[in-house]
C-alpha cells in the first residue's frame, strides 16, 4: 500500500496501533476519517438548530409567508425527528404549527380566492 492509496495526515503526539499505522520518515501516519464522518455531538447539535428553527418557521408563518413558512416548517422538523433531537418537543410543535400554516393557507384560498390576508374589509 502506497501514501497515495488512501487520504492520510501525520500525527506527532498519539500513535494509532493495529494494521492501519505505518511510520514514514520518522512520523507516524494515521489513515485519515471519512470526509462525510461528522462527530456524533455535532450531529445533535444540528438536529436541536433544526428543531428550534422548525417551531419559530411554524409560528412566523401562522402570520406572514405560510405557503413558504409552512412546508419549511413541517420538512425541519421531520429532519429533526429523524436524526433524534434531544428537543423532541420543539420539533413537534414546529410539525404541528407548519400544518397549521397549511390549514391557515387553505381557509384564505377558500374564504378569499387569495394567499394573502385582507384585514381592511
Amino acid at each position: 500500500m502506497t501514501l497515495t492509496d488512501i487520504p492520510r495526515r501525520v500525527t506527532d503526539d498519539r500513535a494509532p496501533t493495529g494494521a492501519d499505522a505505518e511510520a514514514v520518515g520518522g512520523a507516524v501516519v494515521a489513515p485519515v476519517a471519512d470526509a462525510g464522518a461528522v462527530a456524533p455531538r455535532a450531529v445533535g447539535r444540528e438536529a436541536d438548530g433544526l428543531a428550534v428553527a422548525s417551531f419559530v418557521l411554524g409560528l412566523v408563518g401562522l402570520l406572514v409567508f405560510n405557503v413558504l413558512l409552512g412546508p419549511t416548517a413541517i420538512v425541519m422538523a421531520l429532519l429533526a425527528l429523524a436524526r433524534r433531537t434531544r428537543r423532541r418537543g420543539r420539533a413537534l410543535l414546529g410539525l404541528a404549527l407548519g400544518v397549521a400554516d397549511l390549514a391557515v393557507l387553505a381557509a384564505l384560498v377558500t374564504v378569499n380566492g387569495t394567499v394573502s390576508w385582507s384585514l381592511g374589509g
